[in-house]
């Protein structure tokens, strides 16, 4: 295979690399904002006695109780459970880290290429221009 073949290839595989990287950063900054909404926005409840909805505050902006302090007579607070949210930041976790290491991956892959490249065209250049003076 040639040579420039061989360095195409390796390109457009850092360039792969480097966009499913920047994919899986864009689903973990996905996962941030929609934690960010259960925790900021208020939320409603439906209670089986009555067909109105219970408006309830934003889970971080409160000072009542949880569904994990125990039982307790507000409805908002039986319903104020932090697993969901939770779940969306441990989930964010590994996204984040293999979109990390894929983009910095492929980065590199690409500078390594380019810097290898022309240390072969400079190499090529300084043969060329010895020869010249050799003659």
């Amino acid at each position: 295979m040639h040579p420039q073949v061989f360095d195409m290839r390796f390109r457009e595989r850092s360039r792969r690399t480097t966009g499913l990287g920047f994919g899986l950063l864009a689903v973990a900054t996905l996962l941030w904002v929609w934690c960010g909404v259960l925790l900021t926005t208020p939320y409603e409840i439906d209670r089986a006695y009555s067909t109105d909805p219970v408006e309830c505050e934003a889970r971080l902006f409160t000072d009542d109780g949880t569904a994990n302090e125990g039982a307790s007579q507000d409805p908002c607070g039986d319903e104020r459970d932090w697993p969901e949210a939770l779940a969306l930041l441990g989930l964010s976790v590994p996204v984040s880290v293999a979109g990390g290491v894929l983009l910095t991956t492929g980065l590199l892959g690409a500078r390594v290429s380019e810097h290898a490249a022309e240390l072969a065209r400079l190499r090529e250049l300084a043969a060329r221009d010895k020869g010249e003076t050799g003659a």
